[in-house]
């Protein structure tokens, strides 16, 4: 059965009101063949959005219009492996509020997230220089002190695009740090002693569930790797959305302005991790 992820635009929406709305679609949904698994409720932006499988988008969308009124502005199917690589199989609370993993707080997770690319730089040219055998054992180097990386910080690996990881965080904060360990631990690897020392950049972007263009975190992967892709060997880039996210958690960043990225009308406010 299909997977569906709605967006709820609800100002001033709180989560009292949202649990209650949540138990009227469980109460309604068996008519109609509907599940709703969890929702994520981000107070600050005033935005809602529900998980659930169905027979199609009319019968998810008639739930909620019978159970409360509160319909979807915005509703999109979803690969359930991508949901759950970018949003984690998340526990709920009783009220079937997603909650923040990794903690033992019980927080509510909020939905947001922060996608990770680091890319080795000239991997072909270091494969043509150093030869197939000797550079997978750099690859592998990389590999290795990232995946460590991502479960110190709480990180989920997405995907491994050759030269480089796609990774999420719940933590905007443990993204950041996630990066400045993997760079730190590159640099004081034995092997960069070495004639072909692994360089790597890294950028990250933060974003919403459900974006534009109707994806997951689509446009945020774009930023990310654009971002990745414009940093300086052994440079930490990140959107100006991932350093808002960090106030208060004592990193710091150099603001390099409004940035010109391919694919994106508008220059990109970037910040670099210091």
């Amino acid at each position: 059965m299909p997977m569906y992820m709605d967006i709820h635009e609800a100002p001033g929406a709180t989560a009292d009101a949202v649990a209650a709305a949540h138990a009227a679609d469980v109460e309604v949904q068996g008519k109609y063949g509907v599940v709703y698994h969890k929702y994520w409720l981000n107070e600050t932006q005033g935005k809602i959005f529900c998980l659930c499988t169905a027979p199609n988008a009319e019968a998810a969308m008639i739930v909620h219009r019978e159970a409360h009124g509160m319909v979807a502005q915005r509703l999109i199917e979803v690969v359930p492996e991508i949901a759950e690589g970018f949003l984690g199989g998340c526990e709920v609370d009783p009220a079937g509020a997603a909650l923040l993993p990794g903690t033992a707080q019980r927080e509510r997770d909020c939905g947001i997230r922060t996608v990770l690319f680091t890319d080795i730089v000239d991997s072909t040219s270091l494969m043509e220089r150093l030869g197939d055998e000797a550079c997978i054992k750099l690859f592998e180097l990389h590999d290795r002190i990232v995946r460590e990386g991502l479960q110190a910080a709480g990180g989920r690996e997405i995907k491994h695009t050759g030269d480089g990881i796609m990774a999420a965080f719940a933590s905007a904060a443990g993204a950041v740090r996630c990066a400045i360990g993997i760079q730190k631990a590159l640099a004081e690897d034995p092997s960069r002693a070495s004639d072909a020392p692994v360089l790597v950049r890294i950028g990250a972007a933060a974003g919403e569930p459900v974006e534009a263009h109707d994806d997951l975190f689509g446009a945020t992967v774009h930023l990310a790797a654009r971002l990745c892709a414009s940093a300086q060997p052994e440079q930490t880039l990140v959107s100006n959305a991932v350093a808002e996210l960090c106030i208060g958690k004592g990193l710091v960043f150099r603001d390099l302005g409004s940035v010109a990225l391919k694919g994106f009308d508008q220059p990109v406010h970037v910040q670099a991790v210091q």
